[in-house]
């Protein structure tokens, strides 16, 4: 059993995601066959949900996942039948809201020894995206020193952003939160100072010469108020359609940067940067320098329990991750 995409709208319609029957797919070459725990859903499956067409081939959603290992491709090495894994998928490849799932060893890291499922099915889109944004896009190391605004603080990147800033460099952060629940999650998090939603006076009053980072996960309607907070020749980093043009930013030459985790597995598929990363995330999560960013779990794992977790995400006011656990619905 598994949820699949079928034509339809809301995710509180039946017909958006739906249970059906394919055969379990067989590992080849580099890959892992999963046997999935638990899934996590992030706003990447809000919108890839609905794009399937009448008539089309079961298509299978999800990328977060924990599992443990049933098969192995000839040519897996990093993995054996047994070990339990968590990763955050493809998005060219059938994704994890199924009982079995293939995904690519070099995208994989052991699952956290000291999380539960859900706690680990939370962490590895979210931690991919956070750790690329941080210190491949942006370069941080642990001397970096400033000041880093997170726009979008209380959602799962944001949440890990503030984490890894506070555990890996010596940065200071400042984090937008627009309720009081989400400014207790950030600050919870790590976070040095909390400013709301209309943050550009504030953080001035913070940061007079003006942050030199920025990191956003909600960019329309925020570049105007970058533009005024952010030093001359700042960088930000965007995992957002900026709605728009970024021109405000030229007059201080702004350095701006795209982050998409699914680029490397897409189109470097033999690099195992992200086995390494999640290995390293791992191990921060079990020594308890990170945690999970897990905030609601949801059971049983079928579409009608996915559905209501899309619905939650699509409201754009869940803070942390909503996780979706076994058993499996249909069995």
């Amino acid at each position: 059993m598994l949820a699949i995409d079928a034509p339809g709208g809301a995710a509180s319609d039946p017909g958006s995601m739906v249970d059906v029957e394919i055969p379990t797919p067989v590992p080849h070459g580099h890959d892992l066959l999963v046997a999935v725990d638990a899934v996590s859903v992030n706003p990447v499956d809000v919108k890839n949900r609905g794009r399937a067409k009448k008539g089309d081939a079961p298509r299978v959603l999800g990328f977060d996942a924990v599992g443990r290992v049933v098969a192995v491709g000839e040519d897996a090495r990093r993995f054996g039948v047994g070990d339990r894994v968590f990763y955050a998928g493809q998005i060219d490849r059938a994704g994890s809201d199924a009982q079995f799932q293939l995904v690519n060893e070099n995208i994989v890291g052991a699952a956290p020894e000291s999380l539960t499922d859900a706690e680990a099915a939370a962490v590895p889109l979210t931690a991919i995206t956070a750790w690329e944004a941080l210190f491949d896009r942006l370069r941080l190391g642990a001397d970096s020193e400033g000041t880093l605004l997170v726009i979008g603080a209380a959602g799962g990147v944001g949440s890990l952003i503030i984490q890894f800033a506070r555990a890996l460099t010596r940065l200071t952060v400042i984090a937008v939160a627009s309720r009081p629940e989400s400014e207790e999650w950030v600050t919870r998090m790590g976070a040095d100072h909390v400013v709301g939603r209309d943050f550009a006076d504030a953080v001035r009053e913070i940061a007079p010469g003006g942050v030199d980072y920025v990191f956003t996960s909600f960019t329309p309607g925020n570049i105007d108020a970058i533009a005024a907070v952010i030093r001359p020749r700042g960088e930000v980093v965007s995992i957002d359609e900026t709605g728009g043009s970024i021109d405000a930013l030229k007059g201080k030459s702004v350095t701006w940067h795209w982050e998409l985790m699914f680029t490397r597995p897409i189109h470097e598929p033999d690099d195992d940067y992200q086995h390494e990363l999640l290995t390293r995330v791992a191990g921060l999560l079990d020594a308890g320098e990170v945690s999970t960013t897990l905030t609601t779990t949801l059971s049983p794992l079928d579409a009608a329990t996915l559905r209501e977790a899309h619905a939650l995400v699509e409201t754009s006011r869940t803070i942390g991750k909503v996780v979706v656990t076994g058993p499996w619905g249909a069995e």
